[in-house]
């Protein structure tokens, strides 16, 4: 089935996870995407090694769907290779701070003057025109000067979240930059350059938490995986040692435990008035909780929680995750082969559904310069003309 960005080609200079996610995604739909990367491969590559030959699975979820080639930049003959690449792109998707580009040739102002229209996309660590500008920083850079980690953990004991949700979510803003700016070039031909950032990204999750504090000057305490913001919520422990979350919001949902748990007297209860007050007492309905939890397996506290229609859920492990029957069902994973690896690898599917045009893994993601030849011969390159090249140490 024909992808909804077929014919779009998109030059990778990512690593790691926002800018490589993001084009993946585009990959995904359809588009051309070329992972341009050095001729030892980027760092990325190898992080979490997983196969025979050390790619990470960081680096196969995030660059399923595209091609690679090798490439020495900084020489004559590789920025050549780079202009004729630019030339024929749509977007160049890049994470480096804003001196980097510039050193790079990757800046906007440069790839203009080669292609007019095209759209540049860039991910960084906090932004282009501030103090922080040329700083790098990971995802938990991100989590850190957001105020998330600050409101998160135990009370002597911040924690940080070990799903880079910075990273993915900048990626998933940069996509949505990028499909804007190619909506904008169909109506008026014009290029431009979108900006993603890892603390913008993390300052739009824990906004909620900034807003408390300046209106209402206060800093809730860090509770473990307590409730922020309403309570009963935690995860129990049932009588087979297993863990079940449980959030309850709201007035109706509050009444319905109250049922559950053979405590109706609580609707009345002034203590538990509102999701505020439920909160500020919150450890009484927790150890409520518990105790309903403490003498039911796993099974029976999910039963009864969903026919009560409680937001609930099992603690899973990652083979739990691995073997979900629903999660099968929805293909939701996709087993792809890939050399080297002991056995087929499961790869996140698009994570969005669409009914004309759907997203689909249609290829592993490309072994160190791969498609080097295949590419530079799009581009005008003869097999000769490859080869000196590649004894020059240029690919």
């Amino acid at each position: 089935m024909p992808g909804v960005l077929d014919g779009i080609r998109v030059l990778d200079y990512g690593r790691f996870i926002a800018a490589p996610w993001c084009s993946a995604i585009l990959a995904d739909m359809g588009a051309d995407v070329l992972r341009v990367e050095k001729r030892e491969g980027g760092e990325d590559r190898w992080v979490q090694g997983v196969t025979e030959g050390g790619e990470g699975g960081t680096f196969l979820q995030c660059n399923r769907n595209k091609r690679s080639l090798t490439l020495d930049s900084t020489t004559e003959a590789g920025a050549e290779i780079t202009r004729r690449l630019v030339e024929r792109a749509d977007v160049v998707i890049v994470n480096m701070p804003a001196a980097g580009m510039r050193a790079s040739g990757l800046d906007y102002h440069t790839l203009k003057a080669v292609k007019p229209d095209i759209i540049l996309a860039s991910a960084t660590a906090y932004g282009e025109g501030g103090p922080y500008s040329d700083r790098i920083g990971f995802d938990g850079a991100g989590q850190m000067m957001s105020g998330a980690v600050y409101r998160q953990g135990l009370p002597d004991q911040p924690i940080r979240t070990v799903v880079p949700y910075a990273d993915f979510g900048t990626a998933l803003t940069l996509t949505i930059g990028v499909m804007m700016a190619l909506y904008h070039r169909d109506r008026t031909g014009e290029g431009q350059h979108v900006e993603g950032a890892l603390l913008p990204t993390a300052l739009m999750l824990s906004n909620a938490f900034l807003i408390e504090r300046e209106l209402l000057r206060i800093d809730k305490p860090r509770m473990g995986n307590k409730g922020a913001s309403v309570a009963p919520c935690d995860l129990y422990r049932t009588a087979n040692g297993e863990w079940v979350l449980l959030q309850v919001a709201g007035q109706p949902m509050f009444k319905r435990w109250c049922r559950l748990v053979g405590r109706e007297e609580l609707f009345d209860d002034p203590r538990f008035a509102d999701d505020d007050l439920r909160w500020q007492n919150g450890d009484v309905l927790n150890d409520i909780m518990a105790r309903w939890c403490a003498d039911k397996t796993k099974a029976q506290v999910l039963e009864l929680l969903e026919k009560a229609k409680m937001p609930s859920a099992p603690l899973y492990s990652t083979q739990d995750v691995l073997d979900d029957p629903h999660i099968a069902a929805m293909g939701y994973l996709q087993r792809v082969p890939f050399p080297g690896a002991p056995r087929d690898v499961p790869i996140v599917d698009t994570p969005f559904r669409m009914s004309a045009t759907p997203g689909s893994i249609r290829r592993r993601a490309p072994l160190l310069g791969e498609h080097t030849d295949e590419v530079l011969a799009e581009i005008g390159y003869s097999a000769a003309e490859i080869e000196r090249l590649r004894a020059d140490a240029i690919i």
